[in-house]
């Protein structure tokens, strides 16, 4: 399988599990450049490959993300320097722009993405989380939106994603305070789904439920992600419309057939990608 050319971000591709690991460590996998756009290059050559049926996110080393990079974020100014105020300020809002797109190729793409969060899960580290399908945690797990300890409004997706995630009274809480919410009150809360007790048992644990759900047809997960979304942001009539015109698309299908007929020769089915 070739893969796209990823200097940050380390592949790999197995029984269907497409396994995207942020590989910064030293930097405790913070966002740099080249980090962003390779996201969206990652997410984009996964929802392109038929090969590819679930994404696993996860990062190299103690953390899983530490947020944007301050070298990064301190160089913004003479990114945007332009005479005229108006146009610095418009190059800026198409960085910020980007930026949230770089991270919403996770979102957009049709394949589940499941992240794996162990340590640290900060700032720019939970807006990325946020576009997954699923979060699973280490018991290590901190997470926090820490964009108003430096005075900023985060502004690449965790205002918009979080509140339907969590509470959105906890939500506010995590904005406004910046504190950290650490794994058990995150499970509590509904942001993660399973807690493991280690980095180890939290891959071995989200690989599983990755093969699993690999095993299923992926016309109808691939179909299930565009209902969810769609729904999420619609009213139940539209989403019940919706879902009407995409099986009278969709339901009759190879993959039907297939269910069905492992189904009545009791084995497992085998469905193309």
């Amino acid at each position: 399988m070739q893969f796209p050319e990823l200097t940050v971000i380390e592949p790999t591709l197995a029984d269907g599990v497409l396994e995207l690991r942020l590989n910064r460590p030293d930097k405790s996998n913070a966002l740099d450049d080249a980090l962003w756009q390779e996201l969206r290059t990652a997410f984009d050559w996964a929802d392109a490959t038929p090969a590819v049926r679930v994404v696993v996110l996860s990062g190299a080393g103690r953390h899983f993300c530490a947020g944007i990079d301050l070298a990064m974020l301190g160089g913004i100014m003479a990114r945007i320097a332009n005479p005229d105020q108006a146009r610095s300020r418009e190059a800026l809002r198409r960085l910020i722009l980007d930026l949230q797109d770089c991270l919403g190729a996770a979102e957009r793409c049709r394949k589940p993405v499941i992240a794996a969060i162990h340590g640290a899960c900060l700032g720019g580290g939970l807006d990325l989380a946020c576009c997954c399908d699923m979060r699973y945690a280490s018991s290590d797990a901190q997470f926090s939106v820490r964009e108003i300890d430096i005075g900023m409004v985060a502004d690449v997706g965790s205002l918009q994603r979080l509140p339907g995630l969590i509470a959105p009274g906890l939500a506010r809480e995590l904005a406004y305070t910046g504190r950290d919410l650490g794994a058990d009150e995150a499970l509590r809360s509904g942001l993660v789904n399973q807690v493991w007790a280690d980095a180890e048992a939290l891959h071995a644990g989200v690989l599983a439920i990755a093969r699993r759900i690999a095993g299923k047809s992926p016309l109808a997960v691939r179909g299930s992600k565009e209902i969810l979304n769609y729904s999420r942001d619609h009213c139940v009539a539209d989403g019940l419309s919706y879902v009407a015109t995409w099986n009278a698309a969709m339901l009759l299908s190879a993959d039907l057939n297939e269910a069905m007929q492992a189904a009545r020769e009791r084995r497992l089915p085998q469905f193309a990608d």
